[in-house]
């Protein structure tokens, strides 16, 4: 009888905790950013932004791989100094998975703040607020929708995460071997059964994720028709 292991599922959702976690952070003030700034390089850093979406994950594995490995600056500085190696472990999961998931988080909240009523944002600031305060207070209160729904499918983005993550971390298990590659593996052995189950749980996290963002913004919408 099929024994189904966890711990590729278990190792998915660290990963996508801590990527999620770490990219709400940055993003948050990332988006408050392009969405007040007037600069010309407004569009490339919105261009950048968006690169993972388009590009192949292979490519974007492929460099960061290059730019993490021990032939490279930053991974020499990191293994000398700290002791530490960038690739080929769980720091590495989340280090690639936080530039491939970037757009998931990024977009949404933009898009959100761009829409908001530019008087809220005048009248935060004729009361004292600074820039923390206003979006702590008065942007993130207001585009609860957009939070879940960048939240929501960042973590989800991230679960379902293959290329990327085969490129710079492996397949060590309890470490780097995630879901999705585990079920790429048993394909490879030929082993149906396994890749059927592993794949139905996939799916079914996927659409219970999915499900809850797309049932709290109907309710969200609810209360104002």
């Amino acid at each position: 009888m099929f024994d189904l292991d966890f711990e590729p599922f278990l190792v998915s959702f660290k990963l996508a905790f801590y990527t999620t976690s770490i990219l709400f952070v940055l993003c948050v003030p990332f988006a408050w950013y392009l969405s007040q700034t007037k600069s010309k390089i407004k569009p490339a850093l919105e261009a950048l932004t968006a690169l993972p979406i388009v590009l192949p994950p292979t490519v974007i594995g492929f460099y960061i791989l290059f730019a993490l490995s021990v032939n490279s600056p930053i991974g020499i500085f990191f293994e000398e100094t700290f002791g530490i190696k960038l690739v080929f472990n769980f720091t590495s999961l989340v280090i690639a998975s936080c530039f491939y998931s970037l757009p998931f988080m990024v977009q949404p909240l933009q898009a959100a703040i761009q829409n908001m009523p530019k008087s809220l944002i005048e009248a935060s600031y004729i009361c004292g607020k600074n820039n923390f305060q206003t979006i702590w207070y008065v942007i993130l209160p207001n585009i609860k929708p957009a939070v879940v729904t960048a939240v929501v499918t960042t973590f989800a983005h991230t679960i379902g995460e293959f290329g990327v993550v085969l490129m710079v971390g492996g397949s060590i298990p309890g470490e780097t071997k995630v879901a999705s590659i585990a079920i790429y593996e048993f394909v490879e052995l030929l082993d149906y059964e396994s890749a059927h189950i592993y794949s139905f749980f996939m799916i079914s996290i996927s659409f219970a994720v999915l499900f809850c963002v797309y049932y709290f913004n109907y309710k969200q919408r609810a209360k104002y028709d």
